[in-house]
């Protein structure tokens, strides 16, 4: 089972979406643990106070590394990366990161036993929870959130959905778009013909090499049209 850890100040952010689709199914087969981790309650301070003004002055408040480092210790049993258990990743969610992507999610799929996401806010994180604690930055893309709690359910469906038996077929994530390198191939259903609209002939014959060629085909033409930095 992988065990997903968020740390954020907005816990009820997760409470509905865990229970909805596939992450619901794969908790209920038993292939995920998701829990979503109030940060004020590693703090030490009577009002819980997770932030404070960056030094050398500036705009926004960033997040105290105390609590954070409390809480990754709380949850991995250690407070340096270094003697983290093995295959625990703890993630710090952030527009500085590398940009997640398919392979990324598979790996975190195949390789780790517990992922810690910490949910950035305001200006930041004490870059001392990022030089001591954290496996690995990633941001969702070139832009800017409100906070890391956007990014962290992208990366929960994402992740989820990898681990074995969370879909119902074992090659339906396989032939997703970026699974391969490139964009799926386009899908059909009926009706045959819409509004004068028809379904390629090839996918009505039954002929499976000819409609596996059809769709190598039509995939590398959709990423050439909509993504051609893929194919570099």
């Amino acid at each position: 089972m992988l065990r997903i850890d968020i740390i954020t100040i907005f816990p009820e952010f997760f409470r509905e979406v865990v229970d909805y689709g596939i992450i619901r199914r794969a908790r209920a087969a038993g292939l995920v643990e998701i829990k979503a981790h109030d940060l004020r309650q590693w703090t030490a301070d009577k009002h819980h106070v997770v932030d404070d003004r960056p030094f050398g002055g500036g705009d926004g408040m960033v997040l105290k590394p105390e609590p954070i480092f409390a809480g990754v210790e709380a949850l991995t049993g250690s407070s340096t990366r270094e003697a983290f258990p093995k295959d625990t990743r703890v993630i710090l969610l952030s527009p500085q990161g590398r940009v997640f992507s398919q392979a990324v999610a598979q790996d975190l799929a195949d390789t780790a036993s517990q992922v810690v996401l910490l949910c950035g806010r305001y200006e930041g994180v004490d870059e001392r929870v990022a030089e001591a604690l954290v496996t690995d930055e990633i941001s969702i893309g070139d832009y800017v959130v409100s906070g890391g709690e956007p990014a962290a359910l992208v990366m929960l469906d994402s992740i989820t959905r990898l681990l074995p038996g969370a879909l119902g077929s074992e090659t339906s994530a396989v032939f997703e778009s970026f699974s391969e390198g490139l964009l799926d191939y386009p899908h059909y259903t009926r009706p045959a013909e819409f509004r004068g609209m028809k379904v390629p002939d090839v996918l009505l014959t039954g002929n499976h090499a000819e409609i596996e060629r059809w769709r190598r085909d039509a995939a590398l033409l959709k990423t050439r049209r909509h993504r051609p930095d893929l194919l570099e």
